[in-house]
């Protein structure tokens, strides 16, 4: 099936276009202000950065959401989903603001990276009861179509959200007004985003109803009673817990990819660092386009292969790719690497959205996905810790190369041994 096709399937259910723009239009604020903070931490003329700045800069970003995790699920598990898809984007919105005018009255660095983790707190509190709510709006023998076309468009629309904020930072200059700007358009878009999710029935989207739920008050103080219980259900199923540990797998050497690429470009691409914040958005841009390929190619390989065999393939093909095109260490090989594990990397997450929505009970999602972001962010974050031990001033090491390259390969290889086999289940064919 062609992404045309793909759409035209998911699109046809009213309720799923409301949902799709709800998610297309925050992931669109998401990116001008994801843009905006990393080139105030990474590539702003005034800071020097290191491995372990970058690593420290992701942990005070991250983390805490691994940390949060758990009590988002109780939430998304009660409360309705509906409502949080239009609070959780207003919160960021005065967020946002507040943001920008911590920026503009030249505050230390400390209060705006504050600010910012109460923004990213939010967003993710948003995107894991996205998550949660796509069943609710697709039919079971759509869902993978539809985590082919959301998800992934939401990301590309991330992307686009960079270019824009690229833009902008363009034409206002890379200092703090430039940032000033950025921060008050993500949070104009992002009020937006509630606007559109008021178009929803409040109870469209869930959680369902269950009787022998604790409330919301005792599973706070049980929570972490609750994860365990939520870990477990993950378990037993073995080819959700598979694919999320994947996923993990590719954003552990992700980060990894991560780290040595802010260093190349800062320090050993470029002279400067708005030549440097080029180059790296150079290869943001091809993993853009990677993202993009992924909608298209997904539904049709695991179609054929199902998502079992193409969930390692994908890996494989990361971790080789990635290494070949890496160790000349120049800019087209990093920008070839980033359109690889940008289709690669949003492959197994489709995957991964899949096997979780489609094995796993409703009344466990919102803990699914919560479990699922603490793994997405903390690999991530524990990668670079890991790189900024290993790297050198300017990023270039082969031997990260090799070991991100071995992550890849040995994570394929973990991934048979642990998931169940399964045929290949057809696609629904598109409308005539």
């Amino acid at each position: 099936m062609s992404f045309a096709s793909d759409l035209r399937v998911v699109l046809h259910g009213r309720d799923f276009r409301k949902l799709y723009a709800t998610r297309l239009v925050s992931q669109f604020s998401d990116g001008i202000f994801q843009f905006a903070v990393i080139g105030f931490a990474f590539f702003s003329p005034e800071n020097s950065t290191s491995a372990g700045e970058i690593a420290a800069g992701l942990a005070v970003l991250l983390l805490p959401y691994s940390i949060l995790g758990p009590f988002v699920g109780v939430f998304i598990d009660r409360w309705s989903r509906r409502q949080i898809l239009v609070v959780a984007p207003l919160v960021r919105g005065v967020l946002l603001l507040g943001s920008a005018i911590l920026v503009a009255a030249n505050t230390p660095d400390g209060v705006f990276y504050a600010a910012a983790l109460g923004v990213l707190g939010a967003n993710r509190f948003f995107l894991a009861a996205l998550g949660a709510s796509l069943p609710h709006v697709v039919p079971a023998d759509r869902l993978m179509v539809a985590n082919a076309v959301t998800p992934t468009s939401g990301t590309v629309l991330t992307f686009v959200g960079v270019g824009a904020g690229f833009l902008l930072r363009g034409l206002f200059g890379a200092g703090d007004r430039g940032t000033v700007v950025l921060l008050i358009a993500s949070g104009i878009v992002s009020a937006v985003t509630a606007l559109i999710a008021l178009t929803m029935g409040r109870r469209l989207l869930g959680p369902a109803y269950d009787p022998d739920r604790p409330q919301t008050r005792e599973a706070v103080r049980h929570v972490l009673s609750g994860l365990a219980d939520g870990a477990r259900h993950i378990v037993s199923h073995r080819a959700a817990a598979a694919a999320m540990g994947a996923m993990a797998t590719h954003r552990f050497m992700y980060g990894m990819c991560t780290a040595m690429l802010v260093l190349l470009s800062r320090y050993y691409f470029a002279e400067n660092a708005e030549d440097a914040l080029a180059a790296a958005s150079l290869v943001v841009a091809t993993s853009g386009v990677g993202y993009f390929m992924a909608i298209l190619v997904t539904p049709w390989a695991t179609e054929r292969f199902g998502i079992e065999r193409w969930v390692p393939a994908m890996l494989v093909t990361a971790g080789v790719l990635t290494l070949a095109l890496g160790v000349p260490f120049q800019r087209w090989g990093f920008a070839v690497a980033g359109f690889v594990l940008g289709i690669a990397g949003q492959s197994v997450k489709i995957c991964a959205d899949t096997a979780v929505q489609r094995d796993l009970r409703d009344a466990y999602l919102g803990r699914a996905f919560s479990i699922y972001d603490m793994l997405f962010n903390g690999s991530y974050v524990l990668a670079a810790a890991l790189a900024a031990a290993l790297l050198p001033p300017d990023g270039r090491s082969l031997t990260v190369l090799l070991i991100i390259a071995a992550g890849y390969v040995g994570g394929a290889v973990l991934y048979r041994i642990v998931t169940p086999a399964r045929s290949p289940e057809p696609l629904p064919s598109s409308p005539s």
